[in-house]
């Protein structure tokens, strides 16, 4: 694929989901790996639009079209709108969204003087809804899976691929930082996220 004109969609960053009207359930996620494959892919001519969640360094190149979210249900409804366009090409799906949320959000501010329970139910896992939304598109997903072996990692990426349709799929790690690459004709093992995303163009 060339990838000059070419238009790609990048999601990257951790979500939140609400509590109670102050508080939020979020991940450790900053964002970075999908800053950089953004930079990366506009230097290769693409037209490159990033979601990118609560990260605090959003500083990215000028002509990356950056769209902001905090909130699960605001990555869900801006990704969405934008692969219903049908426009783009690739959909790298690099941010760490969460998987539950509270049963039932408060509408005030919950007091800290007792002890709270809180019940969480999973939520939709938004890279099946852009699959089916754009079944055209290429879609490179990520699963991340720290304190297994490298086998189980890459046996839980393939299946999750499998479930969501994916083209591709990035089993990563981190502390070290370690990711492979898996598509249809084998795996790539990188160490770096600057030997990821000169990889995951080449595959491309």
């Amino acid at each position: 694929m060339d990838l000059k004109n070419k238009r790609i969609l990048i999601t990257a960053g951790p979500t939140w989901v609400p509590i109670d009207t102050v508080r939020v359930i979020s991940n450790i996620a900053t964002g970075a790996t999908g800053i950089l494959l953004a930079e990366r892919f506009v230097r290769q001519g693409a037209k490159v639009t990033l979601l990118l969640g609560p990260a605090e360094d959003c500083r990215v190149n000028k002509t990356i079209n950056l769209k902001r979210f905090r909130f699960y249900a605001e990555l869900k409804e801006k990704a969405v709108k934008e692969v219903r366009s049908g426009s783009y090409d690739v959909i790298i799906h690099s941010a760490a969204v969460s998987d539950f949320t509270p049963i039932k959000r408060r509408r005030v501010k919950i007091t800290s003087k007792k002890p709270l329970n809180i019940r969480l139910v999973p939520l939709p896992k938004i890279v099946d809804i852009m699959r089916r939304v754009a079944p055209r598109a290429k879609l490179v997903m990520f699963k991340l899976e720290p304190g297994i072996s490298d086998n189980a990692l890459v046996k839980r990426a393939k299946e999750a691929q499998e479930k969501a349709g994916a083209d591709m799929v990035i089993a990563n790690k981190i502390e070290p930082y370690r990711a492979f690459i898996i598509y249809e004709k084998g795996i790539i093992s990188v160490k770096s996220k600057r030997a990821l995303a000169y990889n995951l163009i080449n595959l491309l």
